[in-house]
């Protein structure tokens, strides 16, 4: 599988945006797609993540109730809605698969999300 992830950009506090993780080949019942993000000079950490088969979500605390992930199985592709965007959000956005919740196999590249105060 190859994810392909964008819709990053820069934006002011208290902006929404939405990615996109667009995935080539097959996704299996067991997979979970996830975002995590990451800046410069620390981890990769987890934001959100979604079953490809049941849907079920899961979010990293500092997620829930400002970001939102869904999937369309039509279009192979999996979301991230970002809503009242905070400076602190700026990072590195990545797609992964994999069949933890928390964590990911396969990689795409990432896309850059700045928000301005």
């Amino acid at each position: 599988v190859q994810l392909q992830a964008s819709g990053g950009g820069l934006v002011q506090a208290g902006s929404s945006l939405r990615l996109s993780c667009a995935a080539s080949g097959r996704l299996y019942s067991s997979h979970v797609v996830g975002w995590f993000r990451q800046t410069s000079g620390q981890e990769r950490e987890f934001v959100a993540s979604i079953r490809w088969r049941s849907s079920r979500t899961y979010y990293a605390d500092y997620a829930k109730g400002r970001f939102t992930v869904s999937r369309d199985n039509a279009e192979n592709t999996v979301y991230l809605q970002l809503n009242n965007l905070k400076p602190e959000d700026t990072a590195a956005y990545y797609c992964g698969v994999g069949t933890d919740p928390y964590s990911a196999n396969y990689w795409g590249q990432g896309t850059l999300v700045t928000v301005s105060s």
